[in-house]
């Protein structure tokens, strides 16, 4: 009796034993902190270039290469010009004289006023204040003036030698009561070189818009 207590007492420390084994041994996951997933960073897309757009060109201007050119003592041929510009899209230059001239100057009745002095005087050539910026770029002229003793007033001819005409063509005009342009332009057009005259016109200080226009079609500028 007392060897079988000896024997199960033996058996209960052996599985004693093993059971502490068993549990020694046995490995304590390791909890691992739980990775929150990385951030999703969405792929900055870089512009893609834009072809620089060149600047569109814009078309000349029409009547970009015309001048009006105007002496206006009165303010009549003054108008007829500005409405030519204004029909043609061309630029306006007006002949100013560096000595404006007074109604006395233009007092036709009078042989010793400015302006029959001068008419009577073929190389009188009153002096311009200004003058045109880049006449060169210019193909066209159109001058106008006013019918002085049934010629152009020789301001027209300082004009017409201050710049080189070559190659341009010149529209003549003018104003008058009554007078017409007869031969005014022709006594004039010698003093340019190179230069292509188209036949005048005459037009009262009143012209219509319509009427410039249709002589302005029949130009075939």
């Amino acid at each position: 009796m007392r060897q079988a207590n000896g024997i199960l007492a033996l058996l209960l420390a052996v599985c004693l034993s093993l059971g502490l084994a068993a549990c020694g041994g046995e490995a304590q996951p390791s909890q691992q902190p739980e990775e929150s997933p990385p951030a999703q960073t969405q792929p900055q897309e870089s512009p893609s270039a834009v072809p620089s757009q060149a600047p569109e060109e814009t078309p000349e201007a029409e009547g970009a290469n015309i001048l009006v050119a105007y002496f206006s003592a009165s303010g009549n041929t003054k108008g007829v010009a500005e409405r030519i510009a204004q029909l043609t899209g061309a630029d306006l230059y007006e002949i100013v004289p560096a000595q404006p001239y007074t109604d006395a100057d233009l007092d036709y009745t009078d042989p010793n006023s400015r302006s029959q002095v001068e008419g009577d005087d073929p190389d009188a050539r009153p002096e311009i204040a200004g003058g045109v910026e880049e006449m060169e770029a210019y193909t066209t002229v159109f001058l106008g003036y006013p019918i002085w003793n049934g010629q152009a007033p020789r301001i027209i001819s300082t004009f017409l030698e201050s710049y080189d005409f070559s190659g341009k063509t010149i529209v003549p005009f003018c104003t008058s009561g009554s007078s017409p342009i007869g031969s005014s332009a022709r006594n004039v057009e010698g003093l340019t070189t190179g230069a292509t005259w188209l036949e005048g016109q005459r037009f009262a200080a009143g012209v219509s818009a319509e009427e410039l226009q249709a002589w302005l079609d029949g130009l075939a500028l």
